[in-house]
């Protein structure tokens, strides 16, 4: 089993990390092989929607994006944490995830997604709404927690206080690894399920 981390922060050390640490720590002891890119502090442009991806298999923008492509294409499950900015994602890791999920054309489904946030106070049931969105389009299961995936913490570190949130994120590291082989196992026996042909229906006619 493999997990692919993105952290959103620009801080590479802050609270998202503590989150995200303390998965980590879950991960390796149930023996899943777990590696994190750090996003936020890159200089990552948003997509232009210029539909090069359909022609070269990737992004015009040869950045981060087409870096982590492939890791995601291997991974097992993929875990997205931002800290809260006016109660929305970190905007370089929206442009990276619009770019990622947009131009990589591999069958994602079953893939297990967790969005974890991060904020001092307010703004992270939206933040986390915003994240799974991501997941939810293209047939990627939610792994969930004991609650919402979030932490509190103001200066770096303070996350570490929030005996709750770090719970919570050892929850959801362990109900992650469960659905992801849990899948695995279905994949062997049954496959995925048969997908029908794409309908596009536009509602300008």
């Amino acid at each position: 089993m493999k997990v692919l981390m993105i952290n959103g922060s620009p801080h590479k050390n802050g609270n998202t990390a503590v989150a995200l640490n303390e998965m980590e720590k879950v991960f390796i002891k149930n023996g899943v092989e777990v590696e994190t890119l750090h996003i936020g502090s890159k200089a990552v442009r948003g997509c232009i929607a210029c539909g090069s991806c359909y022609e070269k298999g990737k992004c015009v923008f040869d950045d981060e994006v087409n870096l982590a492509a492939p890791k995601f294409e291997q991974a097992d499950g993929l875990v997205v944490a931002s800290p809260v900015y006016y109660a929305s994602a970190n905007a370089t890791l929206v442009a990276f995830l619009d770019r990622l999920f947009y131009s990589t054309h591999f069958d994602k489904r079953m893939k297990v997604g967790a969005s974890v946030v991060a904020a001092r106070r307010g703004g992270l049931s939206a933040t986390f709404d915003e994240l799974n969105k991501y997941f939810t389009i293209c047939g990627m299961p939610l792994a969930s927690s004991q609650y919402w995936n979030s932490v509190h913490g103001r200066a770096p570190g303070e996350a570490n206080q929030d005996a709750e949130g770090l719970q919570t994120m050892r929850a959801l590291a362990d109900n992650m690894t469960f659905l992801m082989k849990s899948i695995g196992l279905g994949k062997e026996k049954f496959g995925l399920p048969e997908k029908e042909t794409w309908i596009p229906t536009h509602f300008i006619r």
